[in-house]
């Protein structure tokens, strides 16, 4: 099996570790396959791919889409090494407000799966890092919202206490103001 899935402490968000065949050329390796995603529960249809280029200190996030036109993501790193964050934002849910992280980078070809509900977001650690993921909703500058990288309730761990960020992202609400119609 090419892949292996483990769910994180936050309901629905899954680490995927994908087998990487070695020879003398490099490596190949499968990034996505529908049919062992759904074997595994993940059961989306992807249909728009991003890809974001970051110098060292960026922190990206934490970004979401309202309904209708919410997120799943699929997250990958092509190149550099990234701390990546999932946070439930599901009303009612028994993970609300909490968080998980993993690294993600070239070298360990680790993705994780963020579903619709959670805010996300990610700080580059390397020099630069290429990040590539996959939605299953198309951008959408209406429903776009976001959570401040340094909200107090959620104490994040970010591994830079002095990110560089976008303007947008540096005015963002708390958890406690979001725009926020999800539900578990």
């Amino acid at each position: 099996m090419p892949f292996s899935f483990k769910k994180l402490q936050v309901s629905d968000v899954i680490l995927i570790e994908t087998k990487q065949f070695l020879d003398n050329r490099g490596f190949f390796l499968e990034s996505f396959k529908k049919s062992e995603f759904e074997t595994n529960g993940i059961y989306v249809n992807f249909i728009q791919d991003n890809l974001s280029h970051s110098i060292k200190g960026v922190l990206r996030g934490l970004h979401y889409q309202k309904h209708p036109k919410a997120q799943a993501k699929l997250v990958t790193v092509i190149r550099g090494e990234i701390f990546d964050v999932a946070v439930d934002i599901r009303k009612n849910s028994p993970t609300f407000g909490k968080w998980v992280s993993q690294i993600l980078s070239e070298q360990n070809h680790k993705s994780l799966y963020v579903p619709e509900g959670f805010a996300h977001g990610f700080c580059v650690m390397s020099d630069e890092a290429d990040v590539l993921y996959k939605v299953n909703n198309e951008y959408s500058s209406e429903n776009e919202r976001g959570i401040i990288w340094n909200d107090p309730t959620l104490d994040i761990s970010w591994p830079t206490e002095n990110p560089i960020l976008a303007k947008k992202d540096s005015d963002l609400p708390t958890l406690n103001e979001i725009d926020n119609n999800f539900s578990y």
